[in-house]
């Protein structure tokens, strides 16, 4: 009878899907992390990117990512192929987005002014996946629109900057935003 009722609401395809994902993660631990990032923020080089690594924020704690400036709207990439993981809100990041990569590192793109559409937690994404665009979310609130782009390790936060590589001219798959309907997912 457990079974009946699990097919028929549905449930037995949200376990057989949830298997599937942490098969993938557990996939994804086993392989060596990404040596080099591609830049998250469209139209963004290296050389444009501040380095604020461990910058104080407060007198409690410290900077673990880098903040990446560009106008609001601005095409968020993901920096490494993976699996979305978290899409949500929280106080500091506001809207953000959570991927895990190759080794089980994570990268956190945080201050979204919005999500990509199309986007869903458990999607493999590429480095031409579209996540969302830059904003003012969370304790970003007042400040220049930007990306905070976090990378973390088992061992903890590590300084994205030394791993970011300029991306290639862009491809006509990156739609710009004013194309796109966009979606705020706040409750």
């Amino acid at each position: 009878a457990f079974l009946v009722l699990l097919v028929i609401s549905g449930g037995a395809g949200k376990i057989r899907d949830s298997l599937v994902f942490y098969a993938r993660v557990a996939q994804l631990y086993t392989q060596t992390p990404e040596s080099r990032l591609a830049m998250p923020v469209q139209d963004v080089s290296r050389r444009q990117v501040a380095d604020t690594w461990h910058a104080t924020r407060g007198t409690d704690r410290i900077h673990e990512g880098q903040d990446i400036f560009a106008p609001k709207g601005t095409p968020v990439l993901s920096a490494t192929p993976g699996l979305v993981y978290n899409i949500g809100e929280n106080n500091l990041g506001g809207q953000t987005v959570s991927v895990i990569g190759r080794g089980g590192r994570v990268y956190y793109y945080a201050h979204l002014d919005a999500y990509s559409p199309t986007l869903k937690e458990g999607d493999y994404v590429t480095t031409k996946t579209i996540l969302g665009y830059v904003g003012t979310t969370g304790n970003a609130k007042g400040t220049p629109p930007h990306l905070h782009f976090g990378v973390y390790a088992t061992g903890g936060a590590i300084n994205p900057l030394p791993l970011l590589t300029d991306r290639a001219a862009q491809s006509a798959t990156t739609k710009s935003r004013t194309k796109q309907k966009l979606i705020s997912r706040k409750v």
